[in-house]
């Protein structure tokens, strides 16, 4: 089975708590800035995991739709308008979105390329003449540079072992979560997740058919360089 149809349950949201409301709220500021030029008639959150940026945008008025995959998580908060659905496979008409937003290195989870630029191909059918993309990635060369191999510790009466590796021939970037609970046996997962530089980032939109507006290295705006936090891009649907 795939990673991402195993992994995305209750141990990640315990893995990834400190990933909360505080840093959306941070997020929601950038996206207002960077595409609040004209209120959207619709916006997707695309892999939208529990929602804290559904949640945060919701309650700054705008009308946002969350997309996962997992089931577990769009159960995080039944109150949030959220559907199932594959990002691979939209569920919906051409046009349906103004923005479609898509944070927290949440592509490049296929294992082919095709699929993964099926998605770029998905986000432009869905987006309206002149609709607005935000995609936000891991910064590939110092994450590569400064990846810790090992790492342990006990959370929440769990044991925790995580083995982190690169590969360079698929360009991905690997990690293996091992977690013992008392009394059971360990269950292993994996995340594994294509290292995409800014050039083929920006090739790839624009080969989908989204002109890069903008290439930020973090969520308060700075512009991109090669040892940014973060790589994210911003564009906008030819025609």
């Amino acid at each position: 089975m795939a990673w991402y149809r195993e992994w995305f349950g209750e141990d990640y949201l315990e893995l990834y708590a400190h990933r909360d409301r505080a840093e959306a709220e941070r997020q929601a500021d950038f996206v207002q800035a960077q595409l609040g030029e004209s209120r959207p008639r619709a916006a997707l959150d695309l892999a939208c995991g529990a929602g804290r940026h559904t949640d945060v945008l919701r309650e700054r008025g705008l009308r946002v739709l969350g997309i996962d995959l997992s089931l577990t998580l769009l159960a995080q908060r039944p109150d949030l308008p959220r559907v199932a659905g594959d990002m691979r496979a939209l569920p919906f008409v051409p046009g349906a979105f103004d923005w479609v937003l898509n944070f927290f290195t949440s592509f490049g989870y296929f294992e082919s390329e095709r699929e993964n630029f099926q998605v770029l191909e998905e986000v432009v059918r869905v987006l309206s003449p002149g609709g607005r993309f935000l995609i936000d990635l891991m910064n590939p060369e110092p994450v590569i540079e400064n990846l810790q191999p090992k790492d342990a510790y006990t959370m929440a009466g769990r044991k925790v072992k995580i083995e982190r590796w690169y590969d360079p021939h698929t360009k991905r970037v690997n990690k293996r979560i091992r977690i013992a609970r008392p009394g059971k046996p360990e269950q292993t997962f994996l995340e594994s997740v294509r290292a995409y530089r800014k050039e083929e980032v920006v090739n790839g939109l624009q080969w989908a058919g989204i002109q890069v507006t903008g290439v930020f290295g973090n969520f308060h705006g700075d512009p991109y360089s090669r040892d940014s936090e973060r790589l994210i891009l911003v564009g906008r649907k030819r025609g």
